[in-house]
């Protein structure tokens, strides 16, 4: 469904309010996500690979659930093993701050850890 047409010949270049990346729901969605999906498991090097993928899958998969049709979604999910060193990770993007956003999680067990992120970009 595309943004309704405004007056004269053009399209809205601007999410409706109620169409625009929330960060506080995509956050729940992460958080359930990794952690219906790591809890109980013990870091394992071979599986880890896999499970990322699957995770960054099924947050897709509920990204798309939220309706939100003129959004392009990058997920990103990194999986370590707690060893009780630090781990600092960055990223750094151009963006438009009035329609684009970001949401994080960090899952943290005895054995792993597991920090998503989902950014949220609008599609003009």
């Amino acid at each position: 469904e595309w943004p309704q047409m405004a007056e004269g010949n053009g399209y809205m270049i601007r999410p409706n309010f109620n169409k625009k990346f929330r960060p506080l729901a995509v956050q729940e969605i992460l958080h359930e996500v990794v952690g219906a999906f790591l809890s109980g498991k013990q870091y394992n090097t071979t599986e880890a690979q896999a499970w990322t993928k699957e995770i960054s899958d099924e947050i897709r998969l509920r990204m798309k659930g939220l309706g939100l049709d003129r959004y392009k979604f990058v997920v990103h999910c990194v999986i370590g093993e707690q060893r009780g060193a630090g781990v600092k990770i960055a990223s750094r993007c151009l963006w438009d701050s009035d329609t684009d956003n970001f949401a994080q999680d960090t899952f943290i067990s005895d054995s792993l850890f597991c920090l998503t992120t989902v950014y949220g970009i609008y599609y003009y």
